[in-house]
């Protein structure tokens, strides 16, 4: 039986179909996994994504952006192939793609986590012949906080600065990261601010009845001195501008996985960080693929080769594919 999905220069194809899944390079059909600019590129002829990402999608992309929509198990006939998305509980409306041709399934991940952030759609095995998986942590040393767990020391640390008279700033991912902190922390502490590529990411998702903390957007006005005590939250490329300064002494911190690594924090030049993800850690990867029964396993992006060589000891088909996806989780520049 021929492959469901093959992997070309422009990204992932389905012949029996003629789509691409998150390409990489301008085609005439692009189904969508989430709305992160690696995986939701510009100059599609015509996008399918969930219902929830693409708000998100026509934000980024431009009203001209060609979008249709499709919501969670919902099957379409594309061509030869039948198509359906679920729940990847990566952000906000992203999604697994499961594609079935003449009774062979196979599963496009996207990027995903396992653990239910209480913002996402929760995480859904999806049974399948073949798993196409991210592994951007995938290595044993990589190992979530527990959400009550980072709850508390981020209000923790939040707290004691406010107490000193020093405001927090905290980068995060604009869409994901950054809302899930929000619903984390205790606004009882302080005033919530955010730059403005997070608090328009806001406002999209706030539109389409995410609930949200009110946050107040940085402008010219707002200061350390209007709004005492409070948590920024942004992207981590905004805290080189010059909003910076109208916070003096503020206590920097960086939210991302890669906290989970010596001298990352130390090159960052940050106060503190906080090992918390948008993606699934070891634990997570494993547990996701073995809940798809998939016998053959191909790996995308992150620790590909290690991560690779470990599936194939336990007995797992896998492959590794070269990809353009990032996965950084949180190297937005805006």
């Amino acid at each position: 039986m021929a492959d469901v999905l093959t992997f070309t220069d422009s990204g992932i194809y389905c012949p029996a179909g003629d789509f691409y899944i998150d390409p990489w390079r301008p085609v005439p059909r692009a189904l969508i996994t989430h709305g992160h600019s690696d995986h939701a590129r510009p100059d599609m002829g015509r996008y399918l994504a969930t219902s929830a990402t693409a708000p998100v999608m026509r934000y980024r992309l431009g009203d001209e952006a060609r979008i249709e929509t499709i919501d969670y198990a919902e099957t379409r006939q594309i061509g030869d192939a039948k198509v359906s998305f679920h729940p990847a509980g990566h952000v906000p409306g992203s999604a697994q793609i499961r594609v079935e041709v003449k009774g062979e399934v196979w599963v496009a991940s996207g990027d995903y986590k396992t653990v239910d952030d209480g913002l996402s759609e929760p995480f859904e095995p999806v049974p399948c012949h073949a798993f196409i998986s991210e592994s951007t942590f995938g290595l044993p040393i990589f190992k979530w906080t527990p959400q009550e767990e980072l709850a508390r020391q981020v209000n923790d640390w939040w707290a004691a600065n406010a107490a000193e008279g020093r405001p927090s700033i905290i980068g995060a991912y604009a869409l994901g990261k950054a809302q899930r902190l929000m619903r984390t922390v205790d606004t009882s502490i302080g005033p919530l601010l955010a730059v403005t590529a997070v608090e328009n990411t806001n406002e999209v998702l706030r539109a389409q009845g995410v609930t949200l903390p009110d946050t107040v957007r940085i402008t010219e006005e707002v200061s350390a001195m209007t709004h005492p005590g409070a948590l920024i939250i942004a992207t981590p490329g905004s805290t080189t501008h010059g909003w910076v300064k109208r916070f003096p002494k503020a206590a920097s911190a960086f939210a991302s996985g890669w906290m989970a690594l010596r001298g990352v924090r130390r090159r960052r030049g940050t106060d503190r960080g906080f090992v918390v993800s948008d993606h699934a850690d070891w634990e997570g990867l494993n547990a996701a693929i073995k809940a798809t029964g998939a016998e053959k396993v191909f790996v995308t992006h992150g620790y590909t080769a290690s991560f690779q060589r470990y599936l194939t000891e336990q007995g797992y088909d896998a492959h590794v594919v070269s990809t353009e996806y990032s996965g950084d989780d949180g190297e937005e520049a805006t």
